[in-house]
């Protein structure tokens, strides 16, 4: 068995990897020893000397080593990686194994990073497209083998990488590696999803280019949205608009601030031909949700599908006030008896956490709110118990009086 380096942790961070946590700071670590480059093989040592994991180094990045087993005798090589890859395909096949005659949906979530054993790797299916994220630079010498690999066992014809320039840039990626690994995707991929259909900029798309994470949630915002008006901000491609119009919406509203997103939300309105006209707003959202206010105006129905407002634990405190913010905006403008659906897809904000600041928002706006459903993240987007992080995204429909 191969093994390269060998790293010791300190007393109090070792606690958090004996409960099965994957990622390893270099900031928890007392003691190097061996090799001390990036894809290293490294054994884990408590504080006390005793083993506890094995996983793969990157020294020059702050999360200096993720942890891939804890059996001793288990090798951490290409075969457990295909081995993990082929345990998260027969997932997922179990989960879509009953879809109805022509299928449910054709894109969803292959390989979900830690939830799945593979920490800092995320594929997606889009069709006939294999969409791929790629957060670590350990799995760069890996790559060709599991996209071989995924092509194989999917059927799959055409792959596309995806690159975050924050990733890049903390974990020293090189899109010169990834690049020729890569098919050439020209114009949308055509996908189904809860009947209807949308063409996914896999390129140039947010995240591996849909919120296939919402794809439930769609349709629970969706049931609520009969004979009301609706606002639905941060819209992007119009995939809760679609919901609501076809649920029996009075009339759907969509907000954003970028305009190809509004304008593949439209078209998708076009392809599905939508039973209302929706209406789309370019803007900032909480610019927008103020100048309403001022305006008096007011909705029956408002849905919050917000970015990330925290991306690191400097930034909680000030994304948990802009939760607040934008939730008590929302709520001043519903009408008595309105719905809010309020999201947040922050994975360093826990669910206590989201429904503090949305208490903080009742409290402030003088409203009396009632949970109706507690929303979460789909099947295909597992949770690790050991790895709080991976329950990320978090939702809630609340009765506004």
């Amino acid at each position: 068995m191969k093994i390269d380096a060998t790293i010791r942790l300190r007393a109090g961070p070792d606690a958090l990897i004996r409960q099965g946590h994957p990622w390893i700071f270099a900031g928890a670590i007392s003691e190097w020893k061996g090799a001390k480059r990036c894809g290293a093989v490294t054994d884990v040592l408590a504080s006390t000397g005793e083993w506890i994991g094995r996983g793969i180094m990157n020294p020059d990045t702050e999360l200096a080593v993720r942890v891939l087993t804890r059996h001793p005798d288990e090798a951490v090589d290409e075969t457990l990686i295909l081995t993990r890859v082929d345990q998260a395909l027969a997932l997922r096949a179990r989960l879509f194994a009953a879809q109805p005659a022509g299928g449910e949906t054709d894109a969803y979530r292959l390989i979900f990073s830690e939830s799945d054993l593979l920490s800092g790797l995320v594929a997606d299916r889009y069709a006939d497209v294999l969409s791929m994220q790629v957060r670590a630079k350990i799995w760069e010498p890996y790559l060709p083998a599991i996209l071989a690999h995924l092509k194989r066992a999917t059927g799959l014809k055409r792959v596309h990488l995806s690159l975050n320039p924050d990733h890049a840039a903390r974990e020293g990626l090189d899109p010169a590696v990834l690049t020729p690994m890569c098919d050439t995707i020209e114009g949308p991929v055509r996908i189904r999803e809860s009947g209807f259909l949308y063409d996914v900029d896999v390129g140039g798309g947010h995240k591996t280019g849909f919120y296939v994470d919402q794809r439930e949630n769609r349709r629970r915002v969706g049931a609520h949205a009969a004979g009301r008006t609706v606002l639905s901000a941060y819209c992007y491609t119009g995939a809760f608009e679609l919901h609501a119009a076809r649920a029996g919406a009075k009339d759907v509203l969509g907000l954003d601030c970028a305009a190809p997103a509004l304008e593949q939300a439209a078209r998708h309105h076009e392809l599905n031909r939508s039973p209302i006209p929706v209406r789309y707003e370019r803007g900032d959202v909480p610019q927008v949700l103020r100048r309403y206010r001022d305006a008096a105006r007011t909705f029956d129905m408002i849905i919050l599908d917000p970015p990330r407002f925290v991306v690191s634990r400097a930034q909680k405190d000030k994304g948990l006030r802009a939760y607040k913010d934008i939730n008590l905006m929302a709520i001043k403008l519903l009408a008595p008896g309105g719905v809010l659906a309020t999201f947040s897809c922050s994975g360093l904000v826990s669910s206590s956490d989201f429904r503090t600041s949305v208490e903080w928002a009742t409290r402030d706006s003088g409203r009396t709110v009632t949970i109706l459903e507690i929303l979460g993240q789909p099947p295909d987007h597992p949770i690790l118990t050991s790895f709080p992080e991976s329950e990320y995204l978090k939702g809630l429909i609340c009765y506004v009086r």
